[in-house]
This record gives structure tokens, C-alpha cells and sequence, in this order.
């Protein structure tokens, strides 16, 4: 269920990245950028970040925490639906920061 990006106009001129889940359900907008180009290459970014990249809990409770996650692909909402009220047992592990 592979997802795409999107190449739209920015309100205040420039263009934006919006990356939506393969059910088309957006997951994420960039900031603005100047050009095509500079919005292809902000995607090519995006892409290395999400291959490699730490997640930082800096929620109220998170304390910068670094999580190792260990879940597969994240399921869209609709997804959710058939899993709603069932525990993760160790799928995730909390490593401070």
C-alpha cells in the first residue's frame, strides 16, 4: 500500500509537498518552497529522513525520548478500525535521549 506525493500551489506563492498514505488519506504538507525543483528536492529529503531518520517523543510526557520502533508500515485510520481496543505487547521500546 504504497502512498504518493503531491506538487501544490502554496497560498502565498511557491509550492508545497503534501504526502498522502496509498488510500489517499494525507499524512503530512511541507513548508513552502520556491520552486519545482526545490520541492523535488525536499521530497528526496523527506524520503532519506524516513528511511533513517530517529522519532523524538517531544510530547508532555515524552522528554525527548528517542523511540525504537519496531511496529511495521503505519496503517491508515480506516486500517485502525479492525485493530481498535487490542494491546501492542513490547512492539515499541522508549530509549531516553
Amino acid at each position: 500500500m504504497a502512498g504518493h506525493f503531491e506538487l501544490v500551489d502554496a497560498p502565498d506563492g511557491g509550492y508545497r509537498v503534501r504526502m498522502l498514505d496509498g488510500s489517499g488519506s494525507l499524512m503530512a504538507i511541507s513548508v513552502t518552497f520556491p520552486t519545482k525543483r526545490a520541492a523535488v528536492a525536499g521530497i528526496a529529503m523527506a524520503r532519506e529522513i524516513a528511511g533513517t531518520g530517529l522519532i523524538r517523543d517531544h510530547s508532555r510526557n515524552g522528554a525527548g525520548a528517542v523511540i525504537r520502533d519496531r511496529l511495521g508500515p503505519a496503517s491508515s485510520p480506516k486500517d485502525n478500525a479492525a485493530v481498535r481496543g487490542k494491546k501492542l505487547s513490547g512492539a515499541a521500546r522508549v530509549v531516553a535521549g
